[in-house]
């Protein structure tokens, strides 16, 4: 109280990781900082605003990446969004620019793919490997049909298993009826994610399923005949 009289600021630090919606990150900074959540959470859906950044209410969330930042208590929330579009920047140096050119991808379409192949698996040893089957459908105008991102349409992330209804979700976050990428990102993907999509492992495969074994790795599959006996072997296992 002392300090807020005297007008002294003094930095806060705070860390975020693991974060799927914008509603969880308002959420995650509550509290941390002078401005109230719904300053934050106005901005992030105001696209007069975003505009100006080149963002969307959508693609607003791509600019924030996962680690642990310094920023003075008194700041208010657009103060909040420049340090974060600040970092965001910093983030993108020029050999992630070019990475992302090279690949055809814009930054926020880079990171939209990066969330969906976190959630596909969040371990590093297949990251790589399924940002390149994803590339690979994008390339050949396939639709995605990823599963995470019916979830996300959804709202539901407690789901273990989709079912033909949850396909029928219309929403344009649901890759099973739309081609292309989602709008935006379905989290707050890792860096580890972001690069692991720069720098995708180049491979023939467009299909994959969970292993039967449950360990959290794919199975994948060049052939939609290959990737229904990969398929029938994991719901047989799950059944």
């Amino acid at each position: 109280i002392r300090k807020l009289r005297r007008g002294q600021h003094f930095p806060v630090k705070f860390t975020f990781n693991n974060i799927r919606t914008k509603e969880q990150l308002v959420k995650k900074l509550d509290g941390k900082f002078l401005f109230e959540r719904k300053e934050l959470e106005n901005l992030l859906d105001n696209r007069t605003f975003l505009s100006t950044f080149g963002l969307t209410p959508e693609t607003a969330i791509s600019i924030f990446i996962p680690n642990t930042y310094e920023l003075y208590y008194d700041i208010n929330a657009e103060q909040f969004f420049n340090s974060m579009y600040k970092q965001y920047n910093r983030f993108w140096n020029d050999k992630r620019e070019q990475q992302a050119q090279s690949i055809g991808l814009s930054k926020s379409e880079v990171i939209t793919l990066a969330s969906i192949v976190e959630e596909e698996n969040f371990k590093e040893v297949e990251k790589g490997m399924i940002a390149g089957l994803y590339m690979n459908r994008l390339q050949k105008g396939m639709k995605l049909q990823a599963d995470p991102t019916v979830k996300f349409a959804l709202q539901d992330f407690s789901i273990t298993r989709i079912t033909g209804d949850d396909l029928l979700k219309d929403s344009p976050y649901n890759t099973y009826l739309y081609t292309g990428l989602p709008p935006g990102p379905i989290r707050i993907p890792e860096t580890s994610t972001i690069d692991s999509v720069l720098n995708y492992r180049r491979h023939d495969y467009i299909y994959m399923c969970a292993k039967e074994d449950f360990s959290g790795r794919h199975s994948f599959a060049k052939t939609y005949s290959e990737h229904l006996k990969n398929a029938a072997r994991y719901h047989k296992a799950l059944n």
